[in-house]
């Protein structure tokens, strides 16, 4: 329990960086973010099979298709509605939308012998947490100190969007915990593995299809900066981050998952403040200590 517990926090905080990212390569689209991003990851993966290919199987045409479909809820078709949502309502709003998935996977994905009373500090604890967080962001934004000012119908299209990437990974994190606990014959880097193949052909065919041009890259100010953030963020934030929420699925309960994705939203708003330069204020910081003690209550109702 402990090493998975430490592997979905793991997982969170490399997730979190993916939230930054957008606005530390400006000039480049959201399609070519994504696609950079897991183009990279299927590389990693492919590397990855075949330095230890005595030690790999090839999956079965049904688990390539399942491969397939995951691919697209839980990365390339959830990091590129992400991506255009940051694009147009900022990071913090789309933030604190993706930061609802722990309530809906622990209500979801609740075990059977589980009491409703057990889980009920750590759901209270999270979702005061959110409106507190929502109270401090919104304050911010009538104040006019977010970092990019949302307006009319570009800031709503982009929670909508948010919305969308919100119930993808939803739909992700309980039927890849499901698919995991029917096969544990195969591992969490196998199946990581197999799901970057998977992602990288999907992302290569969404770049071609959008119309993208490998030129693009070489447009922006800095295309090597640019290069370097979609390969660290394909290699970090998503082989090593899969691999690590993998371990986690296959050794916790669906419900706890959910509730150490909450990480993925704390260290999403602490780099964000970072790249800022910003301080959190109060209400910040408190939802922040609230995050935390719903995830310790929620691993001791798991105990």
């Amino acid at each position: 329990m402990l090493k998975g517990i430490l592997a979905g926090l793991a997982a969170g905080a490399l997730w979190g960086l993916v939230f930054v990212v957008p606005r530390m390569t400006p000039g480049l689209s959201s399609v070519d973010l994504t696609a950079g991003r897991f183009v990279s990851y299927g590389l990693m993966s492919a590397l990855s099979m075949a330095f230890t290919w005595a030690n790999h199987k090839l999956p079965t045409a049904r688990q390539a298709v399942t491969a397939l479909g995951m691919s697209v809820l839980g990365a390339t078709g959830y990091y590129l509605l992400l991506a255009l949502a940051i694009g147009r309502a900022g990071t913090e709003v789309p933030t604190l939308i993706i930061g609802t998935i722990p309530l809906w996977v622990m209500l979801l994905g609740k075990p059977l012998g589980l009491k409703w009373s057990s889980l009920l500090p750590g759901l209270l604890l999270t979702a005061t947490g959110l409106l507190l967080m929502m109270n401090a962001t919104f304050t911010a934004h009538s104040a006019g100190a977010l970092a990019i000012e949302p307006d009319g119908t570009q800031f709503w299209s982009g929670v909508a969007l948010a919305t969308a990437a919100m119930l993808c990974w939803t739909a992700f994190a309980i039927l890849n915990a499901a698919w995991l606990k029917r096969h544990p014959e195969v591992s969490a880097t196998e199946w990581t593995n197999w799901l970057g193949m998977a992602t990288g052909v999907g992302a290569a065919l969404l770049w071609l299809l959008a119309g993208s041009e490998s030129k693009a890259m070489l447009a922006l100010d800095q295309p090597v900066r640019a290069a370097i953030i979609c390969i660290v963020t394909g290699v970090g934030s998503a082989w090593a981050a899969s691999i690590l929420w993998n371990i986690a699925s296959q050794r916790l309960s669906v419900s706890l998952c959910g509730q150490l994705i909450v990480s993925e939203t704390l260290f999403a708003l602490c780099y964000s403040f970072l790249w800022d330069q910003a301080w959190p204020g109060a209400l910040q910081l408190l939802a922040a200590v609230l995050f935390t003690l719903g995830i310790l209550a929620s691993i001791r109702a798991h105990r």
